[in-house]
């Protein structure tokens, strides 16, 4: 007739699962019931996060201590009331339990520092007990005049009960002159009243004599309680289950009495064992109008209701329903907790106090575990970097979505923001405004050759070179604005391509114009086999033939893993990079390969003929400008692999601008001068110089 002790157990664990108590001692009765409760709770635990601080065993029959086992007593349990991190306590026993807790707080809290001052201040009673419905320390289990303000915010499971219509009459009309027979009661008037009651052996006269005037109402309520317990209740509905398994029987046809043949009914005889099928399945409503209902495993349905004991200084107290457990709920959800109505002990420093082993983790650190330590009790050690924890006590830090990072504190994640070399930045407008700075230039210049195409000058080491070199090198200039804005899959197409076919038609076109000068001067000598090589023809071919290989390059670059726009999710903490991904770096490598080695062919040649007779010699011009390319080239390879997103994109375009102008200044820069400042100079005359 009381709630299933399996539902006991839920409840109390999700009590302290709400209150995020998960250090907790453990005070049980040494019995087989206590070891089935500590071994069927051991599982809960685990499940839960919850650790045993301490299990302290209590002997079911109570005795005398001597002064020896006294003092061990003292020494075996004061590390449970020390000041330390175990504020809740489950209870589980009877009365002797509660006893022996009583007798503990009394020497731990009160004996303890009078006798060894060095503990003063350092135990305590300021802890929650959490008391089983077994324990009841609220139905008769302390003396009349014992001191209760140490139980001040005690938290009780007891069984449902409901107030019955005269059962306070009932208990105040009770007294044993009425109830003579009942050896019960007389023990009880006896104890309770501290008086004696009369029979053959004591004399009426006596000054202990119970007088018979004596209520039950007039005991204090730490020894007596007038409203009806949950033990009590249970008691009243099983008298009455049987009262109506009986009247079940008594109107059943199959047990209906058969008259004999004087007339009279035969007496019914109803074993036991008859009422076990009834009991397991009734249902009816009390006097209280609540149902009473067996489940079909012939238990009680209903839940528990959770008390909080509150004391005042004149040693009364009331019981304050602060919460239910509710059989019917969903699971994990079977305990409510008023917290607002509950009064906490007085000496706990906080409310609701925490019981834990160590300080919780908070947001940022993980759980560490401490070799050969309870689970419960552990290090807190900081997120690695790129993880986070948001909430307290997490096992392990997780990482962010690819979209978000984490912020400095590593306990929430921050959207990350889109990085592009974006046309409204700085950077984009000055690489801008030198792109078309150097365009204008190169169309200045060659504005200035087509004009003055006649001169020497000009004509000197190909005048269709010239004009390559001077068209590519804008095209150079103009390219570099593919890589500026938001990555477009037509711009991610176009753009590396682009670039190292124009860059190598540049390149190639320098090495024509070196290999002019070279030829030029073998072909000067009489009989030279390379004279039939001289005139356009050669300068085309080299141009052609060069330029075709890194078409080459760049078709198979497309046709295999072309480049596509593409956001980069890592590279940076706190951006999503918007690029282009080359699809093959290796052809993007090839790319690059192929113009430099164009360009140090380029360089050695011109190096080696920088010497040779003046007339039409340009190489120490292209010398130089080589010098310059290949600098900028080589630097731009660790400087690109080192930066990231839209910096990275940067260089590139640097490169190419400056590579380009130091190909347009060295090669042409000089050239303007002579025919815009220095027109005398722009003769045959002044450029044949012969050697003496």
């Amino acid at each position: 007739m009381v709630p299933s002790e399996a539902l006991q157990m839920t409840g109390t664990v999700q009590l302290l699962l709400h209150f995020k108590w998960k250090w907790v001692g453990f005070i049980i009765i040494d019995d087989d019931s206590g070891d089935h409760f500590l071994h069927s709770m051991e599982p809960l635990f685990s499940e839960n996060g919850i650790c045993s601080a301490f299990t302290r065993r209590v002997q079911k029959n109570a005795r005398s201590f001597s002064a020896e086992e006294v003092n061990i007593c003292i020494k075996n349990n004061i590390p449970d009331f020390m000041e330390s991190n175990t504020k809740a306590c489950v209870i589980y026993g009877n009365t002797q339990t509660i006893t022996w807790l009583e007798f503990m707080i009394w020497l731990t809290t009160f004996f303890l520092p009078l006798r060894f001052p060095e503990y003063k201040g350092k135990v305590s009673a300021g802890k929650v007990w959490i008391m089983t419905s077994q324990a009841d320390f609220l139905a008769n289990l302390f003396q009349k005049y014992f001191d209760i303000q140490m139980f001040h915010g005690a938290m009780s499971f007891t069984i449902h009960s409901t107030e019955l219509v005269g059962f306070q009459e009932f208990l105040q009309n009770t007294n044993h002159l009425e109830e003579k027979g009942n050896t019960f009661i007389q023990e009880f008037w006896e104890q309770a009243f501290d008086c004696l009651i009369p029979n053959l052996v004591r004399p009426k006269d006596a000054d202990e004599t119970c007088t018979g005037e004596e209520t039950l109402k007039d005991l204090p309520t730490t020894y007596f309680e007038m409203s009806i317990s949950g033990h009590s209740y249970s008691i009243y509905n099983a008298a009455y289950a049987v009262a109506h398994a009986l009247h079940t029987i008594y109107t059943s046809s199959f047990f209906l009495r058969r008259a004999e043949d004087s007339g009279k009914l035969t007496p019914l005889n109803v074993q036991p064992w008859q009422l076990h099928s009834l009991l397991q399945r009734i249902s009816f409503n009390n006097s209280a109008r609540e149902q009473i209902v067996l489940n079909e495993h012939g238990e009680l349905t209903g839940g528990f209701d959770i008390t909080n004991l509150v004391t005042f200084p004149n040693n009364t107290y009331i019981k304050v329903k602060v919460g239910i457990v509710d059989p019917q709920a969903p699971p994990g959800q079977e305990v409510t907790i008023d917290e607002d109505s509950i009064e906490w002990h007085t000496e706990l420093l906080q409310v609701p106090p925490s019981s834990l082993c160590n300080d919780p983790c908070y947001p940022g650190f993980s759980k560490k575990m401490k070799e050969g330590g309870k689970f419960c009790c552990y290090d807190c050690a900081p997120c690695s970097e790129g993880r986070i924890s948001n909430q307290e006590d997490m096992d392990h830090c997780i990482s962010c979505l690819e979209d978000h990072y984490p912020n400095k504190e590593q306990d929430h994640c921050i959207p990350k923001t889109i990085s592009f070399l974006s046309l409204e930045e700085p950077l984009t407008i000055i690489l801008g405004f030198w792109a078309f700075f150097f365009s204008v230039l190169t169309v200045l210049i060659l504005a200035i050759f087509i004009k003055y195409q006649d001169t020497p000058i000009v004509k000197a080491n190909n005048r269709s070179l010239t004009y390559i070199l001077l068209v590519s090198l804008l095209l150079c200039f103009l390219c570099s604005l593919f890589f500026m804005g938001r990555p477009t899959k037509m711009f991610c197409l176009l753009r590396q391509t682009t670039f190292g076919i124009i860059f190598s038609v540049a390149v190639s076109s320098v090495l024509a114009k070196t290999t002019t000068v070279v030829v030029a001067f073998m072909t000067s000598k009489p009989g030279n086999i390379f004279q039939k090589w001289m005139g356009k023809q050669l300068a085309h071919s080299v141009v052609s033939s060069s330029s075709f290989v890194e078409v080459i390059i760049c078709v198979v670059w497309l046709a295999t893993s072309p480049p596509f726009p593409d956001m980069d999710t890592h590279s940076l903490t706190a951006q999503i990079i918007v690029q282009c991904n080359e699809g093959s770096v290796t052809m993007f490598y090839c790319v690059l390969g192929y113009m430099g080695i164009l360009a140090s062919i380029s360089f050695m040649v011109a190096f080696l003929a920088r010497k040779l007779p003046d007339s039409f010699n340009e190489a120490k011009f292209i010398t130089f400008s080589m010098l310059v390319f290949c600098s900028v080239w080589l630097s731009f390879v660790p400087t690109y692999l080192s930066t990231k997103g839209k910096y990275m994109v940067a260089v590139e375009i640097f490169s190419i601008l400056a590579s380009s102008a130091g190909l347009l200044g060295c090669i042409f820069l000089p050239k303007c001068y002579v025919i815009i400042l220095r027109p005398e100079l722009n003769n045959r005359e002044q450029l044949v110089r012969r050697k003496h």
